[in-house]
């Protein structure tokens, strides 16, 4: 069983990172909390371009691009372990990694919620109002989807976690039906999209941060963040 969880939340950044690289070395700290050592942990990156295929049936059909044209546009390949269907990954993106213990409340729902919070109060931090769109996760400015959310729990401690389109190349996301949303049903956006100022990268980093580790003893204690 898992160690009881620590608070605050440790904080690492692992700054760009290669996904497989990235995934492998998640892999390492997820055994190491699941065996009681190492404390609950939020990672930090930026991954090189990628798409990633998670486990919804079907994903992989939601990839538009030929290997020869992957190959073209530097954009890596990577079937993963976190739920969900595919989606981008690339500079300008804020990945955030969550390792951390849901022993004390098992409810996964629960925690879906409380990261589709932790990016609500990131985006309002630049005075950007998001929210849930019923029916769908992630993060969402009317039809369009700034943030996405995918996870993974092995033995009751969480992996994988969200990503938060700060400013990346947009453009990318062409190449996929992202998340499977059809462009009727919705489209992706970003901060620097929707934002007279977008905020830097790092400046997103400290939002989501304070926002994670302010609602994180809540979320525990099985209180809501609107309280």
């Amino acid at each position: 069983m898992a160690s009881p969880p620590s608070a605050p939340v440790a904080v690492v950044d692992w700054g760009r990172t290669r996904y497989r690289a990235a995934l492998a070395v998640q892999e390492t700290r997820l055994a190491a909390r699941i065996a009681g050592q190492a404390p609950d942990t939020l990672v930090l990156t930026e991954h090189e371009p990628v798409y990633t295929v998670g486990l919804r049936a079907g994903a992989a059909q939601n990839l538009l691009l030929e290997a020869a044209e992957l190959a073209r546009r530097g954009i890596d390949l990577v079937e993963t372990s976190r739920g969900g269907d595919i989606t981008y990954h690339g500079p300008g993106q804020l990945i955030a990694y969550p390792i951390v213990s849901l022993e004390p409340r098992r409810d996964l729902h629960a925690y879906l919620r409380f990261l589709e919070d932790v990016l609500i109060a990131t985006t309002a931090a630049f005075g950007l109002p998001a929210a849930r769109r019923p029916g769908k996760t992630g993060l969402w400015i009317g039809s369009r989807k700034v943030a996405a959310i995918g996870i993974a729990v092995r033995r009751w401690v969480a992996y994988h976690g969200v990503s938060l389109n700060v400013n990346p190349d947009l453009d990318a996301f062409g190449g996929i039906i992202p998340c499977g949303i059809p462009a009727a049903e919705g489209s992706v956006t970003s901060l620097a999209r929707e934002l007279p100022q977008p905020p830097s990268l790092a400046a997103a980093q400290a939002a989501l941060i304070h926002a994670f580790q302010s609602a994180w003893p809540t979320f525990l204690a099985g209180e809501s963040m609107d309280k």
